[in-house]
């Protein structure tokens, strides 16, 4: 299968940086090429390509996930807010997705807003490690 996302979900014994939470229909992953730690993401269970495209129930669970991760990641990373967005343009990213990002109090100015995304798509050895996005998994498992 080409799609990333449902390759995670799909694996039966993923590591909990893959499945820091999870329901029916949504599961949230801390982000892999990213060097900003609390970064996750927020993925259709089965696979979809477009928001329009979610079940009722979906769409009803959306909302309620997105604000308690945030809430979580403001208890665990003291982050002052959250940024949520959605694209699912990138090749074998299609799979709709959200990213909840945590916009630290000292972040600096060109990384806030749409700068955020210089913290994506970093060289491996920028990464936040598995070790580490395993711990926030944990954290943020508790919290929630």
């Amino acid at each position: 299968m080409d799609c990333f996302s449902c390759r995670q979900d799909g694996q039966a014994a993923a590591p909990p940086r893959e499945r820091i939470a999870a329901d029916e229909h949504w599961r949230a992953a801390h982000c892999f090429d990213t060097s900003l730690p609390g970064w996750l993401v927020l993925v259709p269970r089965r696979h979809v390509t477009t928001v329009a495209d979610l079940t009722d129930a979906e769409a009803a669970g959306l909302g309620l996930w997105q604000v308690r991760l945030s809430r979580a990641l403001t208890a665990v990373t003291g982050c002052v807010k959250t940024y949520v967005v959605q694209f699912a343009e990138k090749e074998g990213f299609a799979h709709v997705h959200f990213h909840i990002v945590p916009r630290m109090p000292d972040q600096p100015d060109d990384r806030r807003g749409p700068g955020v995304f210089g913290y994506l798509g970093v060289p491996e050895e920028e990464r936040v490690s598995e070790r580490r996005r395993d711990e926030l998994a944990a954290a943020l498992r508790a919290h929630l």
